[in-house]
């Protein structure tokens, strides 16, 4: 694959093929001042964070040495995927169907993508980096298990930030957890029990 300068950190994605696109539908004009004027961000910052602290899932992108791209789901706990400094994350791969596609893919291409949704602020988040897998260092590994969480950890995989871009919030449908539902639906099961006591009470 050609490889292409990055002056902008969006760059990783505005390739000069999608930059000529661009110019085509009038859209280029827009994004040249928004990489003029600083562009996407590269370190984490503290929104990013408080993101990810309050997500259980997101979706790693990787490819092979010719480009056939492959998307998995990951998931745990809240707040599974951690931040080791200002520009690297990494998270427990937990064990699963044994396909290792993921683990193949970054053993000759470390390119990788992870996209984040949260469909009740209907707020996405797009990640662009490299990542490794690392199963040789006990102090990580056991820094990323959180023991009320029932899985075996096979390996790490750490994520090292090129750029980061939060999108717009178009077409994203609102939908909302089992836990989120509980929370609103309570205090109306609450007062359903009070209301049939007290018809009790009055029978």
């Amino acid at each position: 694959m050609a490889k292409h300068p990055l002056k902008f950190t969006s760059d990783i994605a505005f390739t000069p093929a999608v930059k000529k696109i661009q110019a085509k539908q009038h859209s280029r004009g827009s994004y040249a001042r928004m990489e003029e004027s600083g562009g996407w961000q590269k370190e984490i910052s503290a929104p990013l964070l408080d993101f990810m602290k309050a997500s259980d899932s997101f979706y790693l992108s990787t490819s092979n040495s010719l480009g056939q791209p492959y998307t998995q789901h990951r998931g745990g706990p809240q707040g599974f995927l951690k931040v080791l400094n200002s520009n690297t994350l990494a998270f427990a791969d937990f064990s699963g169907n044994k396909q290792f596609i993921t683990v193949g893919n970054l053993s000759e291409n470390d390119k990788a993508f992870i996209f984040m949704m949260d469909y009740e602020s209907q707020t996405r988040i797009k990640i662009w980096g490299t990542a490794k897998t690392i199963t040789d260092d006990p102090e990580l590994l056991n820094s990323l298990r959180d023991p009320t969480y029932k899985a075996r950890i096979e390996r790490v995989i750490v994520f090292t930030v090129a750029a980061w871009d939060i999108n717009c919030r178009q077409h994203i449908t609102k939908r909302y957890t089992q836990e989120y539902m509980q929370r609103i639906t309570q205090p109306l099961e609450n007062r359903i029990k009070e209301l049939e006591k007290q018809i009790q009470l009055l029978r």
